[in-house]
């Protein structure tokens, strides 16, 4: 794409309301990144589906109020929420089921959308009932060719299987996975060797462009079919961690779309991520100096 033109972002998957000890946040991970490939300088899209309730209203509010443009149904179920439980900032989830966003239905707005699109995001949670995960699969196959097809994985509770991850993993050309979930994965699918042999195995296997690998507070590693890029994470005060995969993710695909090389996205990634770990919530707000 051009580097002059802004690049279209889309997540299809969960909203929901994170119900922290602090109070309730907006979120949901295919929606926070498009909030942070909006806050680097994206159009970003969410795709989903809330409920028609207070609940509903106050999130379609929030996305409005952060410039998020969007496609959500309102559907007779609820709108979506996750207790989240914080130990020295790390959270555990509470995922509430038969929610609205797992009754994401396909319209043809929708198709329209993708088919512009520069990115899409999607994940397994939002998956986890026929109807989103039927809607997700026909987005995707709307999607360009030389488009961002971003898998973040996003194992929770036993809302996956392999079939569906061999699944989008075929759909995908970007994977995102991190170490403990890297673990699950070894199990599920009998894999052998180190972390780095895995990593090149699958982008070998799924014919993918990149695969980020996260470590939490230790590194991440990014490969490519040709090179990689390792980085020390920064050490930070942390407020929690929620959302910061996703600051990643949206800072790293908006690099790549504007021109910047696999390295230099990178490191933008891990200087979001980092900053996320530092406010409470998915969605802070961007200081100037953060987009540079």
């Amino acid at each position: 794409m051009s580097k002059t033109k802004k690049p279209i972002v889309v997540g299809i998957g969960e909203i929901l309301w994170d119900m922290l000890p602090t109070g309730k946040k907006a979120g949901g991970a295919p929606i926070n990144f498009v909030y942070h490939a909006c806050q680097m300088g994206a159009i970003g899209y969410a795709v989903s589906a809330v409920g028609n309730d207070a609940d509903g209203d106050e999130i379609l509010y929030e996305l409005e109020k952060n410039n998020i443009n969007h496609l959500i149904t309102r559907v007779n179920h609820p709108t979506g929420k996750v207790l989240v439980h914080l130990q020295n900032g790390i959270p555990t989830y509470d995922i509430v089921e038969g929610v609205a966003w797992d009754f994401i239905p396909l319209h043809e707005d929708a198709k329209k959308l993708v088919q512009q699109a520069d990115a899409v995001c999607f994940g397994t949670l939002a998956s986890r009932n026929e109807n989103s995960r039927q809607t997700i699969i026909n987005l995707l196959q709307e999607a360009p060719a030389d488009a961002i097809k971003f898998f973040d994985i996003n194992l929770r509770s036993h809302y996956y299987s392999p079939e569906l991850i061999r699944q989008f993993l075929h759909l995908a050309n970007v994977f995102k996975i991190n170490d403990d979930e890297m673990k699950i994965i070894r199990d599920i699918f009998d894999l052998s060797g180190t972390d780095k042999q895995i990593c090149e195995q699958l982008i070998k296997q799924y014919q993918l462009k990149y695969l980020i690998f996260t470590a939490g507070e230790k590194y991440s590693i990014i490969y490519s079919p040709t090179e990689y890029s390792y980085l020390d994470t920064p050490k930070v005060k942390v407020a929690d961690t929620v959302g910061a995969g996703d600051a990643f993710s949206g800072a790293f695909v908006y690099d790549i779309l504007t021109g910047k090389t696999m390295v230099e996205a990178h490191k933008d990634a891990v200087k979001i991520s980092a900053y996320v770990c530092t406010k409470e919530g998915a969605w802070p707000q961007y200081t100037p100096e953060m987009k540079g």
